[in-house]
């Protein structure tokens, strides 16, 4: 069984990313706040010196890509559902720092003609994460604006081999540690904000397999219009090589790949409240991932801040 996927929750966490001062400030101020929030919800605004969270996804199993990429559908009489509940919290650290904590909740429901229908879940692998801006979008006209951010996942979560049979769905994290290290680079036009970024992790041995490092790159639009209601879309590749056991041995076929698309809209109800839902969906197609399943999700976060 596929291990569950960790890039979206650490990636999400890592990533930051403030606007600046080369556009007018009506112009600047919505780019890089509405804009920026809803590319990656649990980072601070300009103005804020901490916040705090709740993030609901709820997926649909679509089916899985085979070690060719090519994509294969959910067979008839499978279902797949996965559902997660992210908390988190993020404070100002110095001028344009800030560090933050994401706690998941996971829970699957899998059901076969063989098996029948299991639930589980529990906690997953939590992430501490910080940001440092050492530009600012829009500072400069012909430089963008680009951080610095790295990160830890701890094996909090329980791991795919000590999950319990026959369905496994008690399973919530890859049973290693993880660390993350990325640069952002992102730049806004009037009310456009555009992001790219890079993040490369890699993880301790894991029941006697070294997993190889993954590389994850992102790159998101956000346009806020004068409500300051925000749209956005990204897309992130996440891949990675072969496994090694422990004797230094390739681990034939386990290399992973993964696409992810996601449509956002930001809605900030008042100066301190803001909620934000999104759709995402890993493409049923070939040659977009490979040694992992493929879903269509709904999330929906909240969030409280403080200036």
């Amino acid at each position: 069984m596929p291990l569950r996927s960790s890039p979206s929750s650490s990636a999400l966490a890592l990533l930051v990313a403030v606007g600046a001062l080369a556009v007018p400030s009506r112009a600047w101020a919505q780019a890089c706040c509405a804009g920026g929030a809803a590319v990656t919800p649990g980072r601070l605004e300009l103005h804020e010196d901490a916040l705090v969270g709740a993030t609901m996804k709820a997926a649909y199993g679509l089916g899985s890509y085979d070690t060719g990429g090519r994509f294969v559908s959910t067979p008839a009489g499978d279902t797949e559902g996965d559902f997660e509940q992210d908390l988190f919290a993020a404070v100002r650290v110095l001028r344009r720092g800030q560090v933050a904590l994401l706690v998941p909740l996971v829970e699957t429901q899998r059901q076969d003609p063989v098996d029948g229908g299991h639930v589980g879940g529990g906690i997953g692998d939590v992430n501490l994460s910080g940001r440092y801006d050492f530009v600012l979008a829009g500072e400069s006209r012909y430089v963008p604006g680009v951080a610095l951010l790295a990160g830890v996942t701890f094996p909090t979560g329980r791991a795919p081999e000590q999950a319990s049979p026959p369905l496994a769905v008690d399973a919530t994290g890859i049973g290693a540690f993880q660390a993350n290290g990325a640069l952002a680079v992102e730049q806004t036009f009037g009310p456009w904000l555009f992001n790219a970024t890079g993040i490369v992790a890699v993880r301790t041995p894991r029941f006697g397999e070294q997993l190889a490092p993954q590389v994850t790159l992102l790159g998101a639009a956000a346009y806020t219009l004068p409500s300051d209601l925000a749209f956005a879309f990204s897309a992130a590749y996440a891949f990675e090589g072969d496994a090694h056991a422990s004797d230094g041995t390739v681990v034939p076929d386990s290399s992973k790949r993964s696409t992810v698309l996601t449509l956002s809209a930001l809605w900030p109800v008042t100066d301190t409240w803001r909620v934000l839902g999104g759709f995402y969906l890993n493409p049923p197609v070939g040659a977009v991932g490979s040694n992992q399943p493929a879903a269509a999700g709904l999330t929906l976060t909240v969030i409280r801040s403080w200036s």
